[in-house]
């Protein structure tokens, strides 16, 4: 017996070693219908197995998830209950935490994230220490708020994804959306790409990762976790 006990014991101090998980901030967006319930569902189910996640929207609003289906329906009613549900406040939130930042597609970016101050001071800190960024879809749009002191965009010069003038026209509020992904991140010095509608397409630029649309969230979060582990 002490013998089994012998071989037990490293197996444990290895575990006790084992540096913890990289902690990743994911910041969405508190407007009504504001964010992609499957994107949010993949984001953090997979987030979670390689970060300690933190949500975290402005004032800390509760999350209104828009294209609840059969299929991810349970599991959003499964994560409401949680008490890791309740966001912490966007305001109050230290980026310099976090080895992360994490944004699934939210619809609602275009209300409230892009003009978020407080985003913009947590993107701008990612974006001078180069840490690892991950945005998809309509959370793309949140990226636009990180604009510096002369105007100028603090990604210029970076390649992007975001959604499509295509994917965008099926909207019926297409006309009055504040702002189009791709004519922002064009006139802001950056280049853009997408491929065609709902098409997995994802684009890695240095610390910055973009996914095109809620069905890209896996492979854009799949690269965010590969830049945090090629950090350690």
């Amino acid at each position: 017996m002490s013998h089994m006990k012998k071989q037990g014991g490293p197996v444990l101090t290895q575990a006790l070693d084992r540096p913890s998980k990289p902690t990743c901030l994911i910041v969405a967006s508190g407007a009504v219908a504001g964010v992609s319930a499957q994107s949010f569902l993949h984001s953090f189910t997979l987030g979670s197995s390689a970060f300690n996640l933190q949500v975290a929207t402005p004032g800390g609003k509760s999350i209104d998830f828009t294209d609840v289906n059969e299929t991810n329906m349970r599991w959003i009613q499964d994560f409401q209950l949680k008490s890791y549900a309740n966001p912490a406040k966007l305001e109050s939130t230290d980026g310099a935490r976090y080895h992360a930042v994490l944004i699934p597609n939210c619809p609602g970016a275009m209300m409230d994230l892009a003009n978020s101050g407080y985003l913009a001071r947590i993107l701008q800190h990612f974006r001078a220490e180069k840490k690892p960024l991950c945005a998809i879809g309509h959370g793309v749009a949140a990226l636009s708020c990180a604009t510096n002191e002369d105007k100028s965009w603090a990604f210029q010069g970076y390649s992007l994804t975001g959604p499509s003038v295509y994917e965008l026209i099926r909207q019926p509020d297409f006309a009055s959306l504040p702002i189009i992904v791709e004519d922002f991140v064009k006139d802001s010095g950056a280049a853009f790409s997408a491929s065609e509608p709902d098409a997995v397409h994802v684009v890695l630029d240095r610390h910055l990762v973009t996914g095109q649309n809620d069905n890209s969230t896996v492979a854009a979060v799949q690269n965010l976790i590969l830049l945090c582990n090629g950090r350690k």
